[in-house]
């Protein structure tokens, strides 16, 4: 069947298999690889990426139900924001994780950061519960979770500060 999407902001036409998966067509088709299989039962969150803005885990969708839809992976998602609030070329969530140690082995890290990115869309202060709510369909095994939740508000104070959310849009706030 004849898919059309768009990903990291380029226009994808693809004839694909009624039952191929959003990730297989991203690792094998697209080649790429930041979108992590783990669990193949959505359990684990490693394939998570944004789908029109949301986090979805694309082990559990079929590639044709993103049709005509904005798909965001790790590899696309620093080009969300505008080059003077990247640090090193990352977005702030990728700088954050960096530089608050919240990944060892970095495998859980892409979903992990995407998740982060659909909380703080919708809310731009989170608490250190709310991040940890926020995350709780990814499962990482090295970190602790202390220093994702340390990187996350990390973030979120750097977005604040430019006045844009994760997906870097203008962002109004009461009271700034």
């Amino acid at each position: 069947m004849q898919l059309e999407l768009k990903v990291n902001g380029r226009l994808v036409r693809r004839d694909v298999e009624p039952r191929t998966l959003l990730v297989d067509l991203l690792r094998d088709e697209l080649a790429l690889t930041g979108t992590k299989v783990g669990c193949d039962t959505s359990q684990c969150g490693a394939c998570t990426v944004l789908l029109d803005g949301h986090a979805v885990k694309s082990c559990n969708m079929l590639a044709l139900q993103a049709q005509g839809c904005d798909v965001v992976t790790i590899e696309g998602l620093r080009d969300l924001v505008p080059e003077e609030v990247r640090e090193e070329g990352l977005h702030p969530l990728q700088a954050a994780f960096w530089n608050e140690d919240g990944l060892q082995c970095g495998y859980c890290t892409p979903g992990m950061i995407l998740s982060a990115c659909d909380l703080l869309k919708e809310n731009p202060h989170p608490s250190e519960e709310e991040v940890r709510q926020g995350i709780e369909g990814n499962i990482c095994r090295c970190t602790g979770y202390q220093p994702i939740v340390f990187a996350v508000r990390k973030a979120a104070d750097v977005l604040a500060d430019a006045g844009i959310d994760p997906l870097g849009l203008p962002r109004q706030e009461a009271g700034r």
